[in-house]
């Protein structure tokens, strides 16, 4: 079993940056995929970025894409999710995972999720 516990969530304006980190327990980080997605009040978990064990490939769901960038550091066991030009919609519960396999963008391809961080934008 793996923990993570996210961090660096907060209240930024619109415009501005955020940059989420989640710290994995175990030696076995660097074998998996990691993933972020988020939930906004009243609606569904939705995925926003997923980058492989290595991390040469990143996906981005379209509406993040160009303004957060998803990244890793396996010596630290420690995936970044660096969000600039933050919009209202942006906000929500943000929480890390675990990809089971081949990473995926379907909540269903990953386990162990972390307490979530809450990032809050004004306008």
């Amino acid at each position: 079993q793996v923990q993570l516990v996210e961090s660096g969530g907060g209240l930024v304006q619109a415009g501005g940056s955020l940059r989420l980190s989640c710290a994995a327990s175990g030696r076995t980080f660097s074998s998996y995929g990691m993933g972020w997605f988020r939930q906004a009040p009243g609606k569904e978990r939705e995925f926003v970025a997923a980058i492989s064990s290595s991390g040469r490939n990143t996906w981005y769901a379209e509406s993040v894409k160009g303004r957060f960038t998803i990244s890793r550091d396996n010596a630290r066991n420690t995936v970044y999710l660096q969000m600039n030009s933050l919009k209202p919609e942006d906000t929500a519960v943000y929480y890390c995972a675990r990809a089971i396999g081949v990473v995926t963008t379907a909540q269903r391809g990953f386990d162990n999720w972390g307490q979530g961080t809450q990032v809050t934008v004004s306008s």
